[in-house]
């Protein structure tokens, strides 16, 4: 179900008078804001790949990058955890018992996005680290 689709539903149902209309318009919300800090982590990772492109994939601009990676997918799955409750009101409202399902897998996509991007972040500073200490030694 798209967004779109997501929004006339919620249109439907504010002009039939319905009060789940608002938990519609709550999933919206949480949609719409969660697309700023994942279009900001595509915008990372483009930066980040073009550091490797331009072989600075070991330094502190490529850690800096996977840490607001990090960050925004974090920030992803604080949203999903809000809207959690709204998804639990819908599927009961339509009897739907897999949407929870559905709502909690996108909570834990974004977490798994977060651990991997915090495993890289800690590797290539220990990776910068050694390097420094090889460039002193030398």
């Amino acid at each position: 179900m798209s967004i779109s689709q997501i929004a006339n539903e919620a249109n439907e149902a504010a002009e039939r008078g319905s009060d789940l209309a608002y938990v519609v318009y709550g999933l919206l919300m949480v949609m719409y804001v969660s697309a700023i800090p994942f279009y900001f982590a595509l915008y990372q990772s483009f930066n980040l790949l073009s550091y490797i492109d331009k072989n600075q994939a070991f330094s502190e601009l490529s850690v800096r990058a996977l840490k607001k990676i990090k960050n925004c997918a974090i920030t992803i799955s604080g949203l999903y955890v809000v809207a959690l409750p709204f998804v639990f009101i819908l599927a009961e409202v339509d009897d739907a018992p897999g949407l929870g399902l559905i709502g909690m897998v996108m909570i834990f996509a974004p977490m798994v996005i977060a651990v991997f991007a915090a495993a890289l972040q800690r590797l290539l500073q220990e990776a910068i680290d050694i390097k420094s200490e090889n460039d002193l030694i030398v």
